[in-house]
């Protein structure tokens, strides 16, 4: 499984997962994107929301509407299907390993698990933009 196809099941408690972002947990997301992004000088995105099956291929139209898909990272993740899809343009494929989109995907899902869906996304963002940084 490459980084730009890696799909990962989110924990059993999608209950946990629902509701809204509060404004402090946005401004929280938006910070860790907006850190992303000057770090790696690559565009990250997060979609929430539910995406229409095959999943992967939802989440692959999206990153294909982004500015510049080749330079950028989305992370859309269904709470409600249990789903996390990373999909990566193809720059970002040259510096993040299978291994590293992996273990982001595997923190975020963790965090998501025990009802964290703030600090899963803010964690995963962390991870791939640290590993895209130390590729460049």
């Amino acid at each position: 499984m490459t980084a730009g196809e890696l799909t990962a099941e989110l924990g059993s408690r999608p209950e946990v997962l629902d509701g809204p972002f509060t404004t402090r947990q946005l401004l929280r997301i938006d910070e860790a994107l907006r850190m992303a992004d000057q770090a790696t000088g690559f565009t990250f995105t997060i979609y929430v929301g539910d995406l229409d099956e095959p999943s992967r291929e939802h989440a692959e139209k999206l990153h294909g509407r982004l500015i510049d898909p080749d330079r950028s990272v989305l992370i859309a993740l269904s709470p409600t299907q249990r789903v996390l899809e990373i999909v990566t343009g193809t720059e970002i494929r040259k510096r993040v390993p299978d291994r590293h989109a992996k273990l982001a995907a595997l923190s975020m899902v963790a965090a998501f698990g025990v009802g964290d869906l703030t600090g899963g996304i803010i964690s995963g963002l962390d991870q791939l933009a640290t590993h895209v940084g130390k590729a460049a």
